[in-house]
Order: C-alpha cells, then sequence, then structure tokens
C-alpha cells in the first residue's frame, strides 16, 4: 500500500514534511525519539479529546440520555484518566489497580462502573468504600459476595447484572465474549440470566437497575448489535413481568473497531450510534418498555487510532527465496497483539516516508524478543531499511500498552502526549531498577 492510504489510519493530522519526515502532532517522530529515545509511544492529545466528543456527540444527538464510558483496560494511567474526566467520559474497569489509577487521577467515583468475571473480595470492598457507581455483577459467587460486603458497610450499592445474549458478532475467537460458550456474564439460554434477576431482587443490599451484554471487540458489522440488543430487551421485559425487573440502564457494551489496515475500512461512529439507538428505541416500543439510560462503552475506538508506535530498526537477515527478516528494538514485549491474536499492521519509515518502486522491498519486521512468534508485521512492502531507520506503527493506542510485559527483563518503553508542536512525557521508560524494585533478598 502507498503513503496516501495508509497515513489516514494515523491519527488526524499527520503529515509527512519537506524532508520526507513523518510529522505527529506537529512534530517530527524523529525529533521525538530524539528526545525520548526508542522504542516509544506517542499519543495525539487531540486525537483523543475528538473522539471523545465525537462517541458523546454521535450518540446523544439520537439518544439524549446516554453515557459514555472509556473501557479503561484498552489502556489507562493517571494523565489519560485525567483528560477523560476533563472531557466529561466516565469509566469502565476491570480490577482493582484500574480502579486505584481511577481514584489516584481524582477521576469522579459516581462515573466508575466496575467489570470482570472473577472480582475479589478486596476489589469489591474498594468499590463500595470508593461509593463508585456501578458494579456490574457477573456470576453468583459475586452477587451473593457483593451483598454481604454491602450488608457489612450499610449502604445499597447499585448493581447492573453482565447477561450473555448468545449472539456471535463475527470477531476473532479470543475476544468473542457474548456467545453461550463463555466465560463472562449469566446466559440467557440456560435460565441462570433469570435466576440472577430473582436473586438480586430479592437482595437486602443491591438495588438491581439494569442490564449490560458485552458481545466481543472489534466488532465490524451492524447485525449483532441489533439481535443482542433485541435478545437483551425481550429478556429485561420478561424479567419485568416475572420478578419485577427495575429498568432504568441499559448497556450493550462496547467493542467498536478502528482501521488497522488501509484496506479494512471500519463502519463511522455515527453508523455505530444508529444501529444502536435505532434498535433500542424500536424494540422498547415494541415491547412497551421505557426508554433506559443508555451507557456505550468504547475502549479500543477511543484510544487506537491516537497512538502511534516508534521502533529503530537494527539487525537483518536475508533468506534467499524465502524473506528477509528487519530486526527493531521492541516487539512482542510492547505489542503482544500479533502473537496472540494473528493481529495485523500497516508501518511506515518515519525518516523516509516516501521512496520510489525501486527502492522498496518486502521484509519482516521482527522483534527483539527471544520468540520466534515475535513478529510485529510479516511481508511488508517498505524503503530499503538499514541501521538507525524508524519505523512507525499506527493504530497502536490500544491493548498494546495494557497486555505489555517485561518479558526478557525488558524495560516497557515511554509514553508522550503531543498537540500542536508540543510534547510532554505521560510514562517514563523503565529502569532496570525498577525490574528489580519487588525482588526480596533475604
Amino acid at each position: 500500500m502507498g503513503v496516501k492510504e495508509v497515513l489516514p489510519i494515523f491519527p488526524k493530522g499527520t503529515t509527512v514534511d519537506a524532508a520526507n519526515h513523518l510529522v505527529i502532532g506537529g512534530i517530527k517522530a524523529t525529533d521525538l525519539l530524539k528526545k525520548y529515545e526508542s522504542p516509544l509511544y506517542i499519543f495525539d492529545e487531540d486525537s483523543l479529546r475528538n473522539k471523545a466528543r465525537e462517541f458523546q456527540k454521535e450518540f446523544k444527538r439520537l439518544y439524549p440520555d446516554t453515557t459514555v464510558l472509556y473501557a479503561s483496560k484498552a489502556y489507562i494511567n493517571r494523565p489519560l484518566a485525567k483528560l477523560f474526566a476533563e472531557e466529561g467520559l466516565g469509566i469502565d474497569v476491570v480490577s482493582g489497580g484500574e480502579l486505584a489509577i481511577a481514584k489516584a487521577a481524582g477521576f469522579p467515583l459516581e462515573r466508575v462502573y466496575f467489570h470482570g468475571n472473577n472480582k475479589e473480595a478486596a476489589e469489591l470492598e474498594m468499590a463500595c468504600d470508593y461509593k463508585i457507581g456501578r458494579v456490574v455483577v457477573d456470576n453468583f459467587h459475586e452477587l451473593e459476595m457483593l451483598n454481604q460486603i454491602a450488608k457489612r458497610k450499610k449502604i445499597k450499592q447499585a448493581i447492573l447484572l453482565r447477561i450473555s445474549p448468545g449472539v456471535d458478532p463475527h470477531t476473532h475467537v479470543k475476544t468473542t465474549t457474548g456467545i453461550l460458550d463463555s466465560k463472562f456474564g449469566f446466559p440467557v439460554q440456560t435460565g441462570d440470566a433469570e435466576e440472577a434477576v430473582r436473586r438480586a431482587v430479592k437482595s437486602s443490599n443491591l438495588n438491581l437497575i439494569g442490564v449490560h451484554m458485552h458481545l466481543g471487540s472489534p466488532i465490524y458489522e451492524h447485525e449483532p448489535y441489533e439481535l443482542g440488543v433485541k435478545v437483551a430487551l425481550e429478556f429485561v421485559a420478561a424479567m419485568k413481568k416475572k420478578h419485577g425487573l427495575k429498568f432504568e440502564e441499559f448497556s450493550p457494551g462496547g467493542g467498536f473497531a478502528i482501521q488497522y489496515l488501509s484496506n479494512a475500512p471500519i463502519p463511522l461512529v455515527s453508523q455505530y450510534a444508529k444501529t444502536i439507538t435505532v434498535a433500542v428505541q424500536s424494540i422498547c416500543k415494541k415491547l412497551g418498555l421505557k426508554l433506559p439510560k443508555l451507557v456505550i462503552e468504547p475502549g479500543r475506538a477511543m484510544v487506537g487510532r491516537s497512538g502511534v508506535a516508534l521502533y529503530t530498526v537494527g539487525s537483518s537477515k536475508s533468506i534467499p527465496g524465502v524473506r528477509k527478516y528487519v530486526a527493531v528494538d521492541g516487539g512482542m514485549g510492547d505489542n503482544i497483539r500479533p502473537a496472540i491474536y494473528g493481529s495485523l499492521y500497516e508501518a511506515l519509515v518515519a525518516n523516509r516516508v516516501n521512496a520510489s518502486k525501486e527502492e522498496q522491498e518486502k521484509v519482516t519486521i521482527a522483534g527483539k524478543y527471544c520468540e520466534s512468534g515475535d513478529i510485529l508485521i510479516k511481508d511488508i512492502t517498505l524503503p530499503k531499511l538499514m541501521p538507525g531507520d524508524v519505523i512507525a506503527i499506527p493504530a497502536s493506542g490500544a491493548y498494546c500498552l495494557s497486555m505489555a510485559s517485561n518479558y526478557n527483563a525488558s524495560l516497557k518503553p515511554p509514553i508522550v502526549l503531543v498537540s500542536k508542536g508540543k510534547s510532554r512525557l505521560i510514562r517514563r521508560r523503565e529502569t532496570y531498577a525498577d525490574l528489580m524494585r519487588t525482588d526480596v533478598i533475604s
């Protein structure tokens, strides 16, 4: 693919200057590496804020009573939590760690929703102590445990029940969550979802106000949302009649896609909004349900495109008739998605963006880790690479950093926020001392 096709996958406003250098947020990528060293992750602040505003605008335009949560598992730290709080978002956490980050950032805790399929007692204690907005209950064990904790603390905790509607979103098997065979939620088909409603309604210290579902991620089609909403709302209508379920909130989850490849376009936010809001409104009307508050949870779609990973080229290896490997100074330690999901990416050479066809070659971008599966991009055509060249991989803002590891005792890379020609560090590079900080030597 040519530069013109790949550039739109980068943060909006990314350009190529007269010297053939990639410019992100008004700053040359090579200048960022000189200042912060390699490898480096960049978040474009304008892209982050604009995407937060776009989700709120498009959904509220069609369904005014919409709450937009950022699904923080895509990546969260205190600076980003503060940014999203400024934009008026809520936040979806899935661990005590993410909850602790939100609190430390001064995030309004009434706008926090706590998900997860095996929340620990200590995490639920935190949630109650912090007086968060909602706990999304995933199973019977949690339902009973949370009720006992809330009773001990003499509070009534608002909850949603996570139901599994049995809908296939046609995404990767490892990121499909709404089918029957899933570790998440109360299945509708087995009767567990109804039993959960029955128990929750009778619980002394829980206030069941609605249901939640999540089909998977990324979802490129509209039909799974339409079907999931239909199944969930028909379930709600039945539960209102049979068990007196209060229905104040409904969350169809998130799973909205981003564009990773130039030849794989995605639906617009406005299209997702129309599909979901029309389905909720029409099905509620048909079933005689009062319209609930709508809660959506974009994560990948909120931060994915704003992120760019920068690497520096090191060694290479040519195997005649097979392929040429070019190694960079990162890999599966900071982006394990290609290794576990088979995820595909595009790339540009940030210090030599445009090159004639005669100067190009097909290469496989490999990482530096001691695993044969440590491949970032297989068989991509780029300008002929030399040691010191800078590889820029777009659409790297979601899940790369949150799943990063210290495999091979490697150091997690720094993150910078860029905007209008200025940059600021929002996570420093780890040090060798950081690696050993938790060691106990007797």
